[in-house]
């Protein structure tokens, strides 16, 4: 919910998980949040992050490897690491 000027004022704002798009429970222990910062050509920080939210059933299911694989490789953080087999 918002207030007049526009700020956020909930005090809980649930997450998504960036695998399987679930929201993630205030009770989801096992639920991981990767912060990845990204630096220019030099090596610097520039700043800006890209964050991945992954649920306790992915990791529960021993697939949040390959699911932050895919994740990055999709958002060109990766090359040629993960490739869709089935």
């Amino acid at each position: 919910m918002e207030n007049d000027r526009g700020d956020i004022v909930d005090l809980y704002i649930p997450r998504k998980c960036s695998a399987t798009g679930r929201l993630i429970g205030a009770k989801d222990h096992a639920a991981i949040q990767i912060n990845i910062a990204e630096v220019n050509n030099e090596g610097v920080l520039t700043g800006a992050t890209k964050t991945y939210a992954i649920s306790g059933m992915v990791r529960g299911r021993a697939e949040s490897d390959d699911s932050l694989n895919r994740l990055a490789s999709n958002d060109g953080y990766l090359k040629n690491v993960w490739d869709y087999q089935r």
